[in-house]
């Protein structure tokens, strides 16, 4: 399987009582459709997996397998503290017809080694034989961080279904190296909004993230300038990506994007603890820093731009 272009990272979707509101869905999927989205990534770090039950994210998975209707690619998170639980959900991912599945390591009892690691992966992928495997690497989060060229090493022998790795670390030199692994024989997908241009640079060709999911024009623009050469336009490109990831460090992450996506008119619903959604004044705060770097001015002119709306494809096997 290889993947080029985006894939957004979506959010939660509650009601006001923090119970899951899948109403919300098909509106979200039809709004990055039209934004030259490739792909959805749901119930990983930002879809808040780890604060959801199975049963709330099976519910959530067949929702959005049904908006979707294969019109885009669906990558369904399984990744659970217990490695039954995982392969509950890699069951039910394949049943519905997700095009992937991907899993972060254990993050309370954490793999000790590479090949424990290898095996824990192994166990999941295989409750979901003919559905390709991603690996999730997010260390900071995890605390999991291990030799991925070994993981790819090892990988390849046990998990038949390992696609590729989900690499969220800022670690360039090893993100190449995995990119590089058997003259690419993996598809290696970057984490990192705020690094997607130097991640273009060393080979990226897909990427997941979290900011894709409100702000995908201007990342499809960075795209477009990059595989045609214009290297000075896609710095200034990137920079304004960067401008707009400034304004979230001051809170909370998910909950700061969730509260951009409210401003530019689609209420997801607050976070649940220990998430905690921002207060009136805080959103007021953080839209006059958006201003401030004209991201909506920025937006709103790239999202009337065809080139940019039509992203960059995708290669499917």
């Amino acid at each position: 399987m290889r993947i080029e272009g985006l894939i957004a990272a979506t959010f939660s979707t509650y009601n006001n009582d923090g119970s899951v509101n899948s109403s919300l869905i098909a509106p979200l999927v039809e709004k990055l459709i039209n934004d030259g989205i490739k792909g959805i990534y749901i119930c990983g770090t930002n879809g808040e997996g780890p604060n959801l039950t199975v049963e709330e994210r099976m519910l959530i998975a067949e929702e959005y397998a049904r908006v979707i209707n294969k019109r885009i690619l669906l990558l369904v998170h399984v990744g659970h503290s217990s490695i039954a639980e995982c392969r509950k959900l890699a069951e039910h991912a394949q049943r519905i017809g997700a095009d992937a599945i991907s899993s972060v390591a254990a993050f309370y009892f954490k793999p000790d080694s590479v090949d424990t690691l290898v095996n824990c992966m192994a166990e999941i992928a295989s409750a979901a034989s003919h559905t390709p495997f991603y690996y999730y690497h997010i260390p900071h989060l995890t605390g999991v961080a291990m030799d991925l060229a070994e993981f790819l090493r090892l990988g390849e022998q046990r998990i038949p279904t390992l696609a590729g790795i989900k690499y969220t670390a800022s670690t360039l030199h090893e993100y190449q190296a995995c990119l590089n692994y058997k003259q690419g024989k993996f598809d290696i997908l970057f984490g990192f909004d705020e690094m997607l241009l130097p991640a273009l640079s060393v080979g990226a060709k897909g990427a997941i993230g979290s900011t894709y999911t409100f702000a995908a024009p201007i990342y499809n623009d960075v795209l477009n300038h990059f595989r045609q050469g214009r290297l000075k336009e896609a710095q200034e490109r990137q920079f304004q990506a960067i401008e707009m990831i400034h304004c979230l460090f001051k809170y909370s992450p998910i909950p700061t994007q969730k509260a951009i996506m409210k401003l530019m008119g689609m209420d997801l619903g607050p976070c649940r603890l220990p998430l905690t959604t921002l207060s009136e004044k805080q959103v007021a705060e953080l839209k006059t820093n958006l201003e401030n770097v004209n991201f909506f001015e920025h937006l709103e002119k790239l999202s009337q731009l065809d080139s940019v709306k039509a992203g960059n494809g995708i290669l499917k096997k």
